[in-house]
């Protein structure tokens, strides 16, 4: 029982090293400090935290994600009109080629009629 204690243990402190050395428990750190030495602590101090660490406010946030919504919204409708587009494009060019095809199949009937 006392090795997998000691291989807990030893998993904690390597995870520690790894933030140490990261930089995230100084970021952490600061950032607590400034919270704490805020004299009107704010109403959600996850808010703050999230903040001062350069996330996006829950304000921020909610816009980001209308506008992504919006975006996805556009960007179906671009795809569908290139869609319609493309199947457009390829009418035609079956038209074209059945046009030709029709015109070569009438001048070859005329050049026999007029080696006969």
């Amino acid at each position: 029982m006392m090795p997998f204690k000691e291989e807990k243990e030893a998993k904690k402190e390597n995870f520690r090293k790894y933030l140490e050395s990261s930089g995230v428990l100084d970021a952490l750190t600061k950032v607590l400090v400034a919270l704490y030495e805020q004299n009107d602590k704010p109403s959600s101090a996850l808010e703050f935290v999230q903040q001062k660490l350069g996330g996006p406010s829950a304000f921020d946030y909610e816009k980001l994600q209308a506008e992504m919504s919006e975006l996805q919204r556009k960007y179906e409708q671009l795809l569908a009109a290139h869609q319609e587009t493309c199947k457009e494009l390829e009418e035609i060019k079956n038209s074209r080629d059945l046009a030709s095809l029709s015109t070569k199949e009438t001048t070859d009937a005329e050049v026999q009629k007029e080696i006969l």
